[in-house]
C-alpha cells in the first residue's frame, strides 16, 4: 500500500490540465473498512493536503456522526476521490474531477483493502461511475433509491453549502437517510 500510495503522490497523468499543477489527495490502509469517493480536492484542500480539510468535511462528518480522530483514521476511513487534484476553476464552480485518477488507481487502491464493508459515494461522478446504469437519472432519485444500493454502497449529494437549497428541497434526506447512514457507520466502526 505505501508503495503504491507514493506513486499515487508523484502522479503527473493529467498535470498539463490542473490550473494548480498536480498536488495528489488520498488516504488509504489496508485495515480501512470504509472507503469515501468523493469528487475532487477544493482549493482548501489543496492547498491543506488533508482531505475534506473544508465546510464541505465538516458537514460530512456530522452525517456520519464521527469525530475528526474517527474521520482521518485511515484503518477506519480511506478517502479516495474521483480525482485526486483540485482540477480548477470552471464557470460555475469547480470543474469536474479529471476523469484519469479513478481508471488509473482506483482498482489497484481497493485491491489492497480486503476488509471494506462500504463504499460511501458521493455526488453523481462517483455513482455514475460505480453504480453505471443502475443510478437513477438524477442524483435526487438515486440518493432516495439508497437501500437498493446497500449494503455495498451508500450514495450522499455532496454536503457543500452550496448545497443548502437542495437539502432545504430535500428535508427526507436529513430526517430519514442520515440518522441510517449514521448507524450503519457506527456499527462498522466501532
Amino acid at each position: 500500500m505505501q508503495e503504491l500510495l507514493h506513486n499515487i503522490s508523484q502522479c503527473t497523468i493529467c498535470s498539463k490540465h490542473l490550473q494548480l499543477g498536480p498536488r495528489p489527495v488520498v488516504s488509504a490502509h489496508p485495515d480501512s473498512k470504509i472507503v469515501i469517493i468523493g469528487q475532487a480536492p477544493g482549493t482548501k484542500v489543496h492547498n491543506s493536503g488533508i482531505p475534506w480539510d473544508d465546510a464541505s468535511g465538516k458537514q460530512l462528518r456530522k452525517w456520519l456522526d464521527v469525530s475528526d480522530e474517527d474521520f482521518y483514521d485511515e484503518t477506519k476511513f480511506a478517502i479516495i476521490p474521483m480525482g485526486f487534484c483540485y482540477p480548477g476553476k470552471g464557470k460555475t464552480g469547480d470543474l469536474p474531477p479529471r476523469p484519469e485518477c479513478a481508471p488509473q488507481w482506483h482498482d489497484s487502491l481497493f485491491n489492497l483493502m480486503p476488509n471494506l464493508k462500504l463504499v460511501i459515494l458521493i455526488g453523481m461522478y462517483a455513482q455514475k461511475y460505480y453504480l453505471k446504469d443502475s443510478a437513477k437519472k438524477t442524483l435526487t432519485e438515486t440518493v432516495a433509491n439508497y437501500s437498493k444500493y446497500l449494503p455495498q454502497h451508500f450514495v450522499l449529494p455532496h454536503p457543500s453549502p452550496r448545497n443548502r437549497f437542495w437539502l432545504t428541497k430535500n428535508p427526507w434526506f436529513e430526517a430519514e437517510v442520515v440518522p441510517i447512514l449514521k448507524n450503519k457507520v457506527a456499527k462498522i466502526i466501532s
